[in-house]
């Protein structure tokens, strides 16, 4: 018998987080795990009382569309409740094969592969097109999958500093002059805690001069930015030189799951080869019929108006803020994004923060590290296109009233 020394659950007991978590729960400040008690819209109920949801992905606000519950209904109704098995065996419908289908239109590319969850996605890109031997480089504020799925392949990871392209540059020289393989650069194309975009115009450049393919996750940039919502690479006209595409159904597209989008090549060859796709099973059809309705929603002549006032709502959010005094992220080149953070700094006054909005009847994200760079916690707040502007000002106010009781017990929060 192994001696307990060598418990292999031994980390469990006593971990860096252990201490926090214990003294959070004790003061009921935890931020995470909370219930939600009703649909996902701009307003909610959550543990007994109303709140603003100012803490979604739901950014076209299509969950409660009742042609996207239709959709979902639909598609429950044909195929039951679920396929039970793998899309390479028993678990393709028609529905994967038009949703398919028309990301590849949306997008604008040959071909598109849908996958259970925007995780396996990424997992299934990276774990199978990379190799021991190759050269991934990805920007330190990439996706945790990003980063899960680079850890998979064994290839050699070369991580470079937030949005700063004199260290992608390095990372790339020293890949082209020191390795062997095949180099792949892959960003997010909005962050998802800052919620700034990456500039895909300069990273394409770099990449077409040291020979490296470059994938792109429009998780948070699908569904939101470009004319179409096709994502950062549409918006700053980079669709043509970027060789991946990567999104999510979890957000704008109001349901669950994910996608790749590319040339007919590579995604027959991830559709033949890769794990993370071929051995987990299908997504329920009413995922499937949910985010194929959002899409269309998104594509017909609603699409604009969607777009627009999901923008419109996150500049409104952000110049309030401001003007009560938060320090919000200001995003380069004024793109702007649903994504409005708020700098908090400290970890326990960003929790503490977390509280006192939340029992104002407003709910937000907590970023901590090691989300963010230690002390750099943050308030990460986002916004609906079915958002209207009373419950924004009621928001506002209730960040104003917070701010005031809060500095007079804790100090001043960053300006």
């Amino acid at each position: 018998m192994a001696s307990l020394s060598h418990d292999v659950f031994a980390k469990v007991r006593g971990h860096e987080r252990a201490e926090q978590l214990r003294a959070a729960r004790e003061a009921d400040v935890l931020p995470y795990f909370r219930t939600l008690e009703g649909p996902a819209g701009p307003v909610v109920e959550m543990e007994g009382a109303e709140r603003i949801m100012l803490g979604s992905n739901n950014y076209l606000g299509l969950t409660g569309d009742e042609r996207v519950i239709r959709g979902a209904r639909a598609a429950l109704e044909q195929y039951g409740t679920g396929l039970t098995g793998s899309r390479l065996l028993n678990g393709t419908i028609a529905l994967h094969l038009e949703l398919e289908q028309e990301i590849a239109d949306w997008m604008g590319t040959e071909e598109a592969l849908v996958f259970t969850t925007g995780h396996q996605a990424n997992l299934a890109a990276l774990g199978t097109l990379l190799a021991p031997g190759d050269t991934v480089v990805a920007d330190s504020g990439d996706h945790a999958s990003i980063l899960d799925g680079c850890l998979l392949s064994r290839a050699k990871l070369r991580a470079f500093r937030h949005n700063r392209m004199d260290k992608l540059e390095r990372a790339l020289k020293k890949a082209a002059d020191n390795d062997d393989g095949g180099i792949l650069v892959v960003v997010d194309g909005v962050f998802s805690m800052e919620g700034d975009v990456a500039p895909l115009g300069h990273i394409t450049q770099l990449c077409a001069r040291f020979g490296a393919r470059l994938m792109v996750d429009e998780a948070h940039g699908a569904g939101v930015l470009g004319d179409r919502g096709a994502g950062a690479s549409e918006l700053l006209g980079v669709e043509d030189r970027v060789d991946l595409r990567m999104g999510t159904f979890s957000k704008s597209l109001a349901s669950c799951g994910g996608f790749l989008a590319g040339s007919h090549d590579v995604i027959d060859f991830l559709r033949v080869q890769s794990r993370a796709f071929l051995f987990t099973a299908a997504g329920v059809p009413a995922a499937v019929g949910a985010a194929l309705a959002a899409l269309r929603i998104l594509r017909s002549e609603e699409g604009p108006e969607l777009l627009a006032r999901v923008l419109d709502n996150a500049a409104y959010l952000h110049h309030g803020l401001r003007e009560r005094g938060f320090k919000v992220v200001e995003h380069e080149g004024d793109h702007m994004t649903p994504i409005v953070p708020v700098i908090v700094g400290d970890d326990w006054k960003a929790v503490l923060l977390w509280r006192a909005l939340f029992d104002a009847g407003v709910f937000v994200n907590v970023a901590i590290h090691p989300a963010v760079p230690p002390g750099g916690a943050l308030l990460r707040t986002s916004v609906m296109a079915t958002h209207d502007r009373p419950t924004l000002d009621r928001a506002l106010g209730a960040f104003a009233s917070v701010k005031a009781d809060f500095e007079a017990q804790h100090g001043p929060l960053p300006v």
